[in-house]
């Protein structure tokens, strides 16, 4: 047989956890045909000498709903060794749609997922109304990496109710057998499952909860039935039990979600996170998915491999100035206009002794978490930090800007001003939002350890100006297995979460594992020198819209059914990746 391409040299991590063998892989059409000693003739060849070979890695979190109707690349993702993503969670995305709901859901989008409008305007070409001419219009679309796409809530309401589809409106009987049939014939469809949101922190651009934020048992009990007794399909869902509101409502909210998993009787998942309003609510959870398998129910948890932060700037959604009527009066301007106004000492003076304004509220989209934490900005200073160079996302309370601040004998403002004044105005500041209450990884460990947790939450594609956590993969190799100094994860483990977890979790038999007859979606990355580079925000989307993206290096190649989509660093022409149907 002579080959198509074999990969020769590497230390082979197959995906089933255990230890890395010294193996040559042969690739033909697509598939693994050879392991081991592969000698026969290959058109091309990867030299994989001192470098890692792993399946390609699946991300079970993205917001691509938008994006993949007219960009190839679907960056960054690609750049971090993702070959299989999955779209529509959180109930959000863009089919079912009537023509007169098409702003709706950009509203909602641009919303809940800090993607710009005027982006989403641009960019989708619209040539759907149900959700499988959404599957076949974006599968006509060559991509560089494979898609599976959820069928999502919030559309779905929108599309049965009108104008009724708010979050106060309660869905009558034939409300929820309407939407049972969309949901349906979603799945016949090939989705690869359902996801809905029910978080208080989710808003529309107008400042509006989501449709789906208020669902009743009965509606979500009715579409969950929708997905019993087939051979495919997985729920995901978001919750953070009301916690912007009144009470301990954890049980009553819980409770919903045992009866939605159990209806459905599929495997089922959770954004997990530590937050510091309730910094014990993630040891419930696992707690109760621990009684939910005992009982014989597939429940699991989205975990990050870091914090749920937000990277600050003066280019990006939010930064520390935002709320300050000085800065308000000139935040439309370019932004060398506002750095050469910002370093005038009289403006500095008017906009530090500004009191600032309020920025959640009616007709905004900014959840009112925003507000709590301006008006504490001495005390969340001490979880602000330069970002670097070289981004380290795990930063002691004495690395702060707080801390900073604090010796240099200037106020917290006035040191936060100066920052973001750095670098032309271009200085990022990270500020890890969940996850990090004892300024350290130690509690997301326990996360990621548990048995129940599956690797998630990249939201790549999404919070374009505000976060580039689709480098999650990257970053959970070099971290967790490599850098951190204590409480490292086995390299071995690692890989098999990124890859053979999530296909067994997808019900994919035919990726995740670097074996005989399984999909050539493969990865050759130089361990030693993987590392990831600062986010930078550049214009690249419709319309000038502007995100922020982040590079990686050390992926010597990855592959998708044998073609090279990365290659040394660099995506390449190749245009392999198809949409998954789950069905």
């Amino acid at each position: 047989m002579a080959y198509d391409l074999k990969i020769t040299g590497g230390l082979v991590y197959d995906g089933n956890g255990g230890a890395g063998i010294r193996a040559d892989v042969a690739i033909k059409d697509g598939l693994i045909v050879a392991l081991g000693d592969c000698g026969d003739m290959a058109k091309e060849r990867i030299d994989a000498d001192g470098a890692i070979v792993t399946p390609g890695f699946i991300d079970l979190h993205t917001h691509y709903d938008g994006q993949v109707s007219w960009d190839e690349e679907l960056r960054p993702s690609v750049n971090f060794g993702v070959t299989t993503a999955i779209l529509g969670n959180c109930g959000v995305g863009f089919a079912p749609v009537r023509a007169g709901d098409r702003d709706r859901l950009i509203r909602l989008m641009e919303g809940v997922e800090d993607i710009p409008g005027t982006a989403l305007h641009e960019g989708i070409r619209w040539q759907w109304e149900s959700f499988p001419q959404y599957l076949d219009a974006i599968d006509r679309i060559p991509h560089t990496i494979d898609f599976g796409v959820m069928a999502v809530h919030d559309p779905i309401r929108v599309y049965v109710m009108g104008d009724r589809a708010g979050h106060d409106h309660k869905a009558t009987a034939d409300d929820i057998a309407a939407m049972q049939r969309l949901l349906a014939e979603a799945m016949d469809a090939g989705a690869a499952g359902f996801s809905t949101g029910r978080t208080d922190v989710h808003r529309t651009a107008d400042g509006e909860w989501t449709p789906s934020s208020e669902a009743s048992r009965d509606e979500l009990v009715g579409l969950a039935k929708v997905l019993c007794g087939r051979r495919s399909g997985v729920l995901q869902l978001v919750n953070d039990f009301n916690l912007e509101r009144p009470g301990d409502q954890f049980a009553e909210e819980f409770a919903l979600i045992e009866s939605f998993a159990r209806a459905a009787g599929r495997p089922c998942s959770m954004s997990l996170m530590q937050r510091d309003f309730a910094p014990d609510q993630w040891r419930k959870i696992l707690a109760e998915t621990e009684r939910l398998n005992r009982d014989g129910v597939d429940f699991r948890v989205q975990v990050a491999p870091r914090a749920i932060g937000v990277i600050n700037g003066l280019q990006c959604t939010f930064h520390p100035l935002l709320a300050q009527p000085a800065y308000q009066a000139i935040a439309g301007r370019p932004l060398a206009e506002r750095i050469a106004i910002m370093r005038d000492p009289d403006f500095r003076r008017r906009c530090l002794a500004d009191r600032p304004v309020t920025l959640a509220g009616a007709g905004s989209s900014v959840p009112p978490i925003v507000d709590r934490i301006i008006g504490d900005i001495e005390t969340i200073a001490f979880k602000l930090f330069r970002l670097g160079e070289n981004p380290d996302y795990e930063q002691t309370a004495e690395q702060s800007l707080a801390a900073e601040a604090r010796r240099d004998g200037v106020s917290v403002m006035e040191k936060l001003y100066d920052v973001c004044l750095e670098d032309d105005g271009r200085e990022l500041i990270y500020f890890p939002i969940y996850n990090y209450t004892e300024f350290n990884y130690n509690n997301v460990h326990c996360m990621l350890t548990h048995p129940n947790a599956l690797l998630g939450l990249s939201d790549g594609g999404a919070h374009v100006g505000t976060i580039c956590d689709a480098s999650f993969p990257a970053y959970f190799l070099s971290h967790w297995t490599r850098d951190r100094d204590t409480g490292r994860i086995e390299l071995a483990r690692a890989v098999q979460m990124l890859s053979a977890d999530a296909a067994d979790y997808l019900g994919l038999s035919d990726r995740g594992r670097i074996a005989i007859g399984q999909r050539a979606d493969l990865n050759v990355i130089n361990y030693a020198a993987l590392s990831l580079q600062r986010p930078r925000i550049v214009r690249d989307l419709p319309a000038g819209g502007q995100r922020l993206l982040q590079a990686a290096t050390g992926f010597r190649a990855t592959l998708v059914a044998g073609q090279r989509v990365i290659n040394n660093d660099a995506v390449t022409e190749a245009r392999p990746g198809r949409l998954l149907r789950f069905n």
